[in-house]
């Protein structure tokens, strides 16, 4: 992926953070999630009192996207207050669909604060598989 293609990622995720709910952690998260079909699915984490009920913006993306019929993902860009790796349940989620090769940016709020880039292999080695 070239640097204007991910920039423009971290820049959706970075614009979905703004829109997160979390009156609880306020740790307001976006994640932008590029498809195979070249649209960009975002989502943010969506708090609620009963803390079992909140949705991470890693899911809350894969689930727009696979709700928008796109199966097929190539790169993941979050963004969080700080550079902020995705939690078990949303690396459990996105190896379902997205495989070991996916390409994870990980940045900041700040925009000075350059991302650093992963793989999903390397995050989370083995999946749980059928």
């Amino acid at each position: 992926m070239d640097v204007t293609e991910r920039d423009r990622l971290v820049e959706a995720a970075r614009q979905a953070a703004t829109r997160a709910y979390a009156p609880y952690s306020h740790f307001a998260v976006g994640a932008a999630l590029l498809g195979e079909d070249g649209r960009v699915y975002v989502g943010c984490n969506v708090e609620n009192a009963s803390y079992g009920l909140c949705l991470c913006a890693e899911r809350n993306a894969l689930f727009h996207a696979v709700a928008c019929g796109c199966r097929a993902f190539r790169a993941l860009a979050i963004v969080a207050p700080k550079p902020s790796t995705p939690c078990g349940a949303c690396r459990q989620a996105l190896a379902e669909f997205c495989g070991p090769t996916l390409e994870i940016f990980l940045a900041a709020h700040d925009p000075a604060v350059p991302p650093t880039r992963t793989f999903l292999a390397d995050l989370f080695p083995n999946p749980f598989t059928c």
